[in-house]
């Protein structure tokens, strides 16, 4: 295998040094396994901290309607994202998700730029999350009656102070904590619950709070069709309690497998040498106990919290500079059970929004090694974490200071990348069953995906600030993207190296019968005899090759030009008296260039390869190049092998022409 170091001279400071040091990755490693249920609670610090929020924006867009609408988005949950997230997780064990279908389902170009536009709201959704939970983290501490004269007026410095501590805790090193998430989770489930049981117990004891939301609902809307019809189109702006399947699925290699339940031990090897995973099905299995029982209780909160705080705050506490703002059970918390109370769980929801941010963030962290440096799409460095912690913080800083640290203006931003992404999912479920051709399936996940664009649709037209921020993140991407392609795209670009038999023999047979080994660059010819010899006779003649040294043939197959890194295996093949070693790459050049480093490898001679005369436009070679992994392959192959050996006298030797 051959390997690209960066070389000592370039860490110019200790500050760049201690930047780029990697710390030990977990991936090279298996990773700890816990009970589904603790690994729930970890997602849960994401998906039940919208409970933080989610009733005041859900009685801001929908008043009075507030319950009904959340009852929708409750069956939408149950019966579609759910449905859709269980058919997910059994398709990724290991914690792909969603993206992943979609690159495995579209491939070459048209694939790659899709994932690249679905990153674009993946940043969107977690970025917006991180300054989405410290906003509102920031409500909690500003509204608590024991710093609200100090505080208040502070919100964007305090947003922005918690923002850096969150980006200082990856930057020192973040390790996931179970244990943490469990605790935060079930103290703030277990607060949520007695909040919601002493509302529930007012509107018991005063059922004039009934009376006086069913004369409102009376008042506004005529009969109960008109406010069925009318929840039907408000509850795509409540769509923020529809987070957390995605961050469930990323999970699953967390989650512990159960060896009963998976049948016989799996021990296959694969081709790249990694084992099957022995509690693949249990791990399946426990995810979708995840998945369900996160549902329900979400379900059940959900409802439970739109009804007490929609018929016991005032409406106008709900707006901007209202008590309830962005903290309606806060609110009924401090109410009805006091201060003291009310400052425990005000301290309850800034924990847990603070570790919804650091979720989003790991997530983050998580996203752009796994695709963009897989593409060439992104510079070796961003496989490091702390640089990219300073980029998001940094993107962070920017969005809080535009929404103004404000819980309820970023919602439609966080809204539309959770809505995108869950379309996509669906989207990704519909092509796997019409792939299965499976009719009653692709028709039940398109009747989801539909329902999917719909509520995304309506969100983006009545709050297009999130789709100008997922525009803005998914330009940036694609942009920075496509211009590290280019600049990549002379890198050697190969993962892995190995020749079979046949194709070693032949290399030793050159070494031992005239120890120089030369190579002739040749398009893929199946089985013509008269091609070999009219190619062998050209390069013979115009490079002065004497007739009693042997050659021997290379051609390279592009499999798929959008891919940029790739394993490569060089098979020896014999047409007649002429000897091929062939393979299939990403792109020519740069496999070219790799097989002539392994061969100098591997027998200690420097190679020959020879190349004929290319004429035509130099950029048309370019864009074939970049698109189509051919183009002007002689000057190509020689600036890879420029770039990746420094010493010029260790480098094959390229002959072009005469």
């Amino acid at each position: 295998m051959v390997r690209l170091t960066f070389p000592p001279k370039s860490l110019h400071s200790s500050l760049t040094h201690w930047l780029l040091k990697e710390e030990r990755s977990s991936t090279h490693r298996q990773h700890p396994q816990y009970p589904w249920w603790q690994v729930m609670c970890l997602t849960g610090v994401d998906y039940f901290s919208t409970l933080g929020y989610q009733p005041g924006i859900a009685a801001l867009a929908a008043g009075a309607l507030s319950p009904l609408a959340t009852l929708i988005l409750i069956l939408l949950t149950l019966f579609g994202a759910l449905p859709i997230y269980r058919r997910v997780a059994a398709t990724s064990p290991h914690g792909e998700g969603s993206i992943a279908m979609l690159e495995r389902l579209l491939p070459w170009w048209q694939g790659k730029l899709f994932v690249l536009c679905l990153l674009g709201f993946v940043a969107t959704d977690f970025i917006i999350t991180i300054t989405l939970s410290a906003a509102d983290a920031t409500a909690h501490i500003v509204e608590n009656p024991f710093v609200r004269h100090l505080l208040h007026g502070h919100e964007v410095g305090i947003t922005l102070l918690l923002i850096a501590l969150l980006g200082g805790v990856f930057l020192k090193g973040f390790r996931e904590a179970i244990g943490l998430a469990v605790f935060l989770v079930a103290a703030y489930l277990l607060l949520n619950l007695i909040t919601i049981g002493v509302g529930t117990a007012q509107i018991v004891q005063d059922p004039s709070v009934i009376g006086n939301w069913r004369n409102t609902l009376l008042i506004n809307y005529s009969n109960p069709l008109t406010m069925l019809a009318f929840s039907a189109l408000l509850f795509p702006k409540l769509a923020l309690g529809l987070s957390g399947f995605e961050t469930g699925v990323a999970v699953m290699p967390l989650v512990k497998g159960d060896r009963a339940n998976t049948g016989t031990h799996a021990a296959s090897t694969h081709a790249n040498g990694t084992h099957t995973e022995e509690y693949a099905k249990g791990r399946i299995r426990n995810t979708h106990k995840l998945l369900t029982t996160a549902a329900l209780i979400m379900s059940f909160f959900l409802l439970t919290s739109s009804i007490v705080t929609t018929l016991l705050i005032p409406a106008a506490e709900f707006e901007a500079g209202g008590e309830a703002n962005g903290r309606a059970l806060a609110y009924l918390a401090h109410l009805y059970l006091g201060e003291t109370f009310g400052t425990v769980y005000d301290l309850s929801t800034i924990s847990i929004l603070w570790f919804a941010g650091a979720s989003a963030m790991a997530g983050l962290l998580n996203i752009v090694p796994r695709y963009l440096p897989r593409y060439g799409m992104a510079p070796n460095w961003t496989r490091i974490s702390r640089p990219l912690v300073l980029v998001y913080t940094t993107i962070a800083f920017a969005v809080t200071i535009f929404f103004q640290a404000s819980v309820e203006a970023q919602g439609g931003a966080y809204a539309t990348g959770v809505l995108v992404l869950m379309s996509s999912a669906a989207f990704a479920v519909t092509l796997a069953a019409r792939r299965r051709r499976s009719r009653n399936g692709f028709l039940i996940f398109s009747l989801i995906t539909l329902v999917f664009i719909y509520t995304t649709i309506v969100n983006i037209i009545e709050r297009p600030e999130g789709i100008r921020i997922a525009a803005f993140f998914i330009g940036t991407i694609i942009v920075t993207s496509l211009v590290s392609r280019v600049w990549r795209s002379t890198e050697l670009r190969v993962e892995h190296m190995e020749m079979d038999e046949v194709a070693g023999r032949f290399i030793a047979e050159e070494k031992a019968h005239q120890g120089k080994i030369r190579l002739i660059a040749n398009r893929l010819n199946e089985g013509d005899e008269r091609e070999y010899f009219l190619k062998e006779s050209e390069v013979r003649e115009d490079n002065h090759i004497p007739k009693a040294d042997s050659i021997l043939f290379l051609e390279i197959q592009v499999v798929d030009a959008s891919e940029f890194g790739n394993s490569i295996r060089v098979r020896g093949v014999q047409v007649g008296k002429y000897r091929i070693l062939r393979a299939q790459a990403a792109a020519v050049p740069n496999a070219i260039a790799a097989i002539l480093f392994h061969i100098r490898d591997c027998t200690g001679q420097l190679p020959h390869a020879y190349f004929g005369w290319i004429e035509g436009n130099p950029i048309q070679y370019l864009l074939r190049f970049m698109l189509f992994g051919e183009g002007d392959i002689a000057v190509v192959t020689r600036e890879v092998i420029r770039k990746a050996e420094p010493n010029p006298d260790r480098r094959p030797y390229i002959h072009v022409g005469g």
